[in-house]
């Protein structure tokens, strides 16, 4: 708003921002004006300056807001001036949070139909004219069924991952028995490994041994050739390759006509060792003779699970615990060590989803401190999968004798990748301590924990583990798809526990690469068996 005076001093005219309307113009006597009349005058523009200024909003508001008349702008602003607010939208909020809150408390009507769409929705109540609390009702059944069928599709898919994870790939398949067959074929899959010149190496201490476990013939070609790619001093690496007797035949060909020099590699079948007996072993007899524990790992894990009441992540942890390799003679085999190779002194364990990305002979130089076990203890990270375990993680806290003998507190740690002493290990109880425990689980019906060898172990094992590096042991690679990949790159070995192995379709693809650059696609076992192709 804007005041002009003109130069003769004989009007006053008051007009918009814009220039474009003169709101007032008030004549001035040409001479003499009295200090009265003058007086006069201020106190009337006094007055009826904020009315001008109200009507200069309101025009300009009319062209913003597009009211078409001033009786809208009355409606719309009149309140306000007089100190009033419209307060009906604030009503009908109000109105409809108590709607919904008495739908949600009233069940929801028999029979009632539902859209199979939100535009059908939109429809149906333009022509059928919906009440608020019929519409409410309609929308929380919708919402209710979709998250039902959500729940339903994600254990479905925690099925089908369980089962693809458990379930051997056609290409390994293929691998095991084309190698099996150039076993019986070819004399020189028949090979004696190591060469009879080289078996005095097999208890040389002054080596490095390495002792990997698995029937899985491409992770065990991963797991060596890594190890040997790595290595500064490969000439004194030995790798102790121990596999069922179904694979032997399969990995002795592999390592036969695929030789990772000047590493030495050694294979030998679970039948080859004479300790290992139903005598010695209770594992094996437990395993043939308790159909409980078969049904557990091998029957139908839907059957009788209340889904309703379980957790999607509940349930993938109670798969993932009943993996049938937990019942295999190779995943216990580890326990039995000090036996198997009564010449060694210390030796490094790995599992067979393991990739190595550094030089490892650094870890006979770690110095134990007595202990037996050294491990990357797993209860000192912040991501809930892998690195934040405790032994309440993995133990049932409501069973008495695990309540009774164990901190719920204490720190968890890792297999596939442990340092272990044998010559320590000889000198204590752990093998008839893990032996005993696995037999008061057998007898509470597998209640005391469900996750395979690691939980009794870390009751075997207390008090005789030292804690060693992280970045020697990265772990989790079968479980976080957003793992960092920087972190992977610095990890002396990286571990692919959990269920998206490297080898299998449902692999996380962004990860798979750290593995497959150690698959040799160039041999024609490989390349004849399709691996990993789509």
């Amino acid at each position: 708003m804007q005041l002009h005076f003109s130069p003769s001093m004989r009007s006053i005219t008051i007009s918009s921002n814009n220039g474009f309307i003169d709101l007032m113009k008030i004549k001035v006597a040409a001479r003499h004006i009295s200090y009265r009349t003058l007086f006069h005058t201020i106190l009337i523009l006094a007055f009826l300056l904020p009315f001008v200024f109200i009507l200069t909003a309101l025009v300009t508001l009319e062209g913003v807001n597009k009211c078409s008349s001033f009786d809208c702008l009355g409606r719309r602003f009149g309140p306000r001036f007089l100190g009033r607010v419209d307060d009906s939208g604030q009503r009908l909020v109000k109105d409809f949070y108590k709607i919904l809150n008495q739908v949600n408390t009233e069940e929801i009507p028999d029979g009632l139909k539902l859209p199979d769409s939100f535009s059908q929705l939109v429809s149906e109540m333009k022509n059928n004219q919906y009440d608020a609390k019929t519409f409410a009702f309609i929308l929380r059944a919708m919402m209710e069924k979709l998250e039902k069928e959500i729940r339903e599709s994600k254990f479905a898919e925690l099925m089908n991952k369980h089962f693809a994870a458990s379930s051997i790939p056609k290409g390994i398949h293929c691998l095991s028995l084309r190698l099996t067959d150039e076993y019986s074929s070819n004399a020189h899959a028949r090979r004696q490994l190591p060469s009879p010149e080289l078996l005095p190496v097999l208890s040389n201490n002054s080596y490095y041994h390495f002792v990997l476990p698995t029937d899985n013939i491409l992770a065990a070609s991963v797991v060596v050739t890594s190890t040997v790619q790595s290595s500064l001093e490969p000439e004194k690496i030995v790798f102790h390759i121990i596999t069922d007797k179904k694979t032997y035949a399969g990995m002795h060909s592999w390592f036969a006509l695929n030789p990772v020099s000047p590493a030495i590699v050694e294979v030998k079948g679970v039948h080859q060792f004479d300790w290992l007996t139903r005598e010695n072993v209770p594992v094996l007899e437990a395993v043939e003779n308790h159909n409980g524990i078969r049904n557990y790992y091998h029957g139908n894990h839907v059957a009788g699970a209340n889904l309703s009441d379980t957790t999607p992540r509940t349930f993938a942890s109670k798969l993932q615990s009943r993996s049938p390799k937990y019942i295999s003679l190779l995943n216990h085999l580890r326990i039995y060590l000090p036996e198997l190779f009564p010449n060694l002194d210390k030796v490094v364990f790995l599992d067979d989803d393991i990739v190595i990305q550094r030089d490892l002979s650094p870890l006979w130089e770690i110095d134990l401190r007595g202990k037996v076990n050294g491990a990357v203890e797993t209860c000192k990270g912040e991501d809930e999968w892998v690195m934040s375990k405790h032994f309440k993680n993995y133990f049932n806290f409501s069973h008495p004798l695990i309540a009774k003998h164990l901190d719920p507190d204490e720190c968890a740690w890792a297999y596939g990748m442990n340092i272990f002493d044998l010559r320590a290990w000889r000198n204590t109880n752990i093998r008839e301590t893990y032996h005993s425990w696995l037999k008061e689980n057998l007898k509470s019906n597998l209640t005391m924990w469900k996750l395979g060898t690691l939980p009794p172990a870390l009751i075997a094992f207390k008090g005789h583990v030292h804690p060693i590096d992280p970045s020697w042991h990265m772990l989790g690679l079968g479980y976080q798809s957003k793992t960092n990949i920087e972190n992977v790159k610095k990890a002396a070995v990286i571990h692919y526990n959990g269920q998206s192995k490297p080898w299998l379709q449902i692999g996380f693809e962004h990860l798979r690469p750290f593995w497959t650059k150690y698959v040799n696609y160039s041999n024609d076992f490989v390349r004849n068996c399709h691996i990993l192709e789509s």
